[in-house]
């Protein structure tokens, strides 16, 4: 009962997708049925011929030929219909899918950093796409194939009743014991399919792990070593696909058995019922057609039975992600947060990653002053960059509140949040595409001068101008094509375009050359000028200038004040400045 409880669940999740498409489904199943009855007729028709030649009726041509023309326009109706079947039907199935895939991406959009932190992207690469390429022909043929099943075995089972009650009842007794054999099946080609699609993602995120990251592999001569790896997924892949196929093999030879089952009752309990005078030979004849039909109709749902199973998982993998909640999500009055002067106050802030590790940050309070320049600097670990995460909402915090311009900003929309805070981090992505694609990436329509001008900015526009392709030049996958300081200048571009009252710098000149650092400074010195900023750095020499610093250890502000002030003071700023001027 659990079974087939989940299965209707899962699947009642998945029929507003069809109600989008009530038409077109509802003409699928109507020329569904016409297929179905031109099936039926034909042994109808042959009864008619015989009956009339054994039981000494004149056969004339007229009904031959008025058979023939009344079959021969059955199947162009059946032409008709399968065209429509096969298109419309297969088409609706894709349009599902891309409905599914839609859903399915603009949830993962709602997912917060905590989720991100865990999954695996090939993974859900594959629910995406392999998943829902399932869906497609499962969303097409699920409802024809029952359909179709339910209208054969019911009017089979009307019109042999009114031949043979009898006959027709021994015939019948034959499909609830092999239904229930089937499920038995069914059920565990459920379970292997579950776990082909959970390693199929898992191979996915090997191949892509291994591919993002071929550099390293070839600078450290580890192609065999990947090579292993893979394998060890791959064969676990195999043994995963093995297990199921013999688990279908199974199912198909059992599915074969039942058909000479059905062929012999009716061949061996028709041919008494003949001897005895039972049934006529027309009537004999037309059973054996029947239950061709019968076993037609068995046959087909047995070979869906593979590709509903992979439909099922599909929807039941989608579902997971689907039944995921986002953790950071508008409050049920919140507002769009407008007008940003930029001042931040933490009150009494503590955040922890879980309930089961220690907290990162407790009992924070402090106040960042409109158009302030704060650096923030201390050992790994003591939460610097955590604090600028919370700030956008990246994570929400455990206890306390933060306040921008007064106002808590669980209040306000996150996405308003958002747009008024510009962060450039230490590991710059830039999309598959063009430079000006990703600067303009900061603004929706903006134009090109307005892009030329926010490269200016970022001392960005003299090396782009250089490039053969210039603006238009292809950055290549996460910019590779690209140094790391022209990166960052691409990113920091980005963000004076985005023209936010807040900026974050989360170590943004960490990872450069001495001479790329000197030419990114001078553009963060121009981003920075009139906004509110938060500024994360090791590289002490670079934030001298701050209008204040703070040193943040795992025991919270340790130290507070200008360059001058925490050099004088003797204490671990002026330890580690010491430290970094002497690297």
């Amino acid at each position: 009962m659990k079974e087939k409880k989940s299965v209707f669940g899962m699947f009642s999740r998945f029929v507003p997708y069809f109600k989008r498409h009530k038409a077109t489904l509802i003409i699928d199943l109507f020329c569904a049925a016409l297929t179905t009855l031109c099936e039926l007729f034909l042994p109808m028709i042959v009864r008619e011929i015989t009956q009339t030649v054994t039981e000494g009726g004149n056969l004339t041509l007229t009904l031959i030929f008025g058979c023939t023309g009344f079959y021969l326009a059955l199947r162009i109706i059946d032409t008709a219909a399968n065209y429509y079947m096969a298109t419309y039907g297969h088409i609706m199935g894709t349009k599902i899918e891309s409905e599914m895939r839609y859903d399915f991406f603009a949830h993962l959009q709602k997912l917060s950093f905590s989720y991100y932190d865990n999954a695996k992207v090939g993974t859900l690469m594959s629910r995406i796409t392999s998943d829902l390429f399932d869906i497609t022909e499962f969303a097409h043929h699920c409802p024809e194939e029952f359909f179709i099943a339910g209208i054969k075995i019911v009017c089979s089972f009307i019109i042999l009743c009114n031949m043979n009650l009898v006959l027709t009842l021994i015939i019948f007794a034959v499909i609830p014991p092999s239904v229930l054999v089937l499920s038995i099946f069914r059920k565990k080609m459920k379970t292997g399919f579950r776990e082909s699609r959970k390693q199929v993602g898992e191979l996915n995120a090997a191949v892509e792990d291994s591919l993002l990251g071929i550099r390293i592999v070839k600078s450290f001569a580890k192609e065999e070593f990947e090579k292993d790896k893979f394998d060890k997924s791959n064969s676990k892949f195999l043994d995963i696909k093995s297990k199921v196929y013999k688990i279908m093999g199974a199912f198909q030879s059992f599915t074969r058995l039942f058909d000479g089952i059905m062929y012999i009752v009716v061949v061996a309990a028709g041919a008494l019922f003949l001897y005895f005078k039972q049934i006529s030979a027309a009537d004999y004849i037309a059973y054996l057609m029947f239950v061709t039909t019968l076993t037609t109709s068995v046959r087909r749902l047995v070979e869906f039975t593979e590709q509903f199973q992979r439909g099922m998982t599909g929807i039941e993998r989608f579902n997971e992600i689907m039944d995921i909640d986002p953790e950071i999500t508008d409050s049920k009055n919140a507002t769009a947060l407008a007008n940003v002067k930029g001042e931040i106050e933490f009150k009494n802030v503590s955040f922890r990653y879980s309930p089961e590790t220690r907290d990162v940050i407790k009992d924070l309070s402090l106040t960042i002053s409109s158009g302030e320049n704060v650096a923030i600097v201390g050992p790994s670990g003591g939460g610097k960059t955590t604090i600028c995460s919370l700030i956008p909402r990246f994570y929400e915090t455990s206890d306390g509140k933060i306040t921008i311009d007064g106002t808590d900003i669980k209040s306000v929309t996150v996405r308003s949040l958002r747009e008024n805070i510009g962060t450039v981090a230490q590991e710059v992505y830039l999309f598959s595409g063009t430079i000006k694609e990703n600067i303009a990436y900061g603004k929706v329509g903006a134009t090109d001068e307005e892009i030329i001008e926010a490269a200016k900015l970022a001392g960005a526009h003299e090396f782009i101008c250089e490039l053969p392709d210039g603006y238009d030049a292809y950055v290549g996958e996460r910019g590779i094509k690209l140094s790391g300081g022209q990166k960052q200048r691409i990113s920091i571009a980005r963000v004076f375009l985005k023209n936010p009252p807040i900026l974050i710098l989360d170590e943004a000149t960490s990872s450069l050359d001495n001479e790329s650092e000197l030419l990114v400074q001078k553009s963060l010195e121009k981003l920075s000028k009139g906004r509110t900023t938060l500024t994360i750095a090791h590289r002490l020499t670079t934030i001298k200038n701050a209008d204040r610093i703070i040193v943040l250890t795992e025991n919270g502000i340790e130290e507070m004040g200008n360059h001058k002030e925490l050099i004088g003071k003797n204490g671990l700023y002026s330890e580690l400045y010491k430290l970094y001027s002497m690297e």
